[in-house]
């Protein structure tokens, strides 16, 4: 079973911050079998052991970059990074598709993604480009 969501799981998973070299602000770790699955030509890109960052600033192009401050930018993926779109058909949830517009018009979508967290049916850490949870970015009822 899955606890990609649970607080204790997360604090474990993530604990490393590094300040993004465009924006300067610090953020958090993410695997490289994160950026694998998001990256466009995967079988072309080469992590060289470096630790990688999630930056989910929606004014910054940078998406991920590497503790010796190379970049991976937005256009540099196949999927879309929902936190940096304005959109309502920008994903919020990866794993079940969700939108923010499927979020906004009816609160029992969140209650599903609950459920589904719980039955460990998620992704999150390879279907989220954040390589996180998505629940903390569901709009507050």
């Amino acid at each position: 079973m899955s606890d990609c969501c649970s607080p204790a799981n997360s604090a474990t998973a993530h604990p490393k911050k590094h300040r993004c070299p465009k924006n300067g602000i610090e953020y958090h770790e993410v695997s490289a079998r994160t950026i694998l699955h998001h990256i466009k030509q995967s079988w072309l890109w080469q992590d060289r052991g470096r630790r990688y960052f999630f930056c989910d600033d929606p004014d910054c192009e940078v998406v991920y970059f590497a503790d010796d401050d190379t970049v991976i930018l937005k256009s540099q993926l196949r999927t879309g990074v929902g936190v940096k779109e304005t959109g309502g058909d920008a994903l919020l949830c990866y794993c079940f598709g969700i939108t923010k517009a499927d979020a906004a018009g009816n609160p029992g979508v969140r209650d599903f993604v609950v459920e589904k967290t719980r039955l460990g049916l998620c992704s999150c850490e390879t279907s989220n480009p954040s390589g996180r949870c998505c629940l903390k970015d569901f709009p507050r009822s």
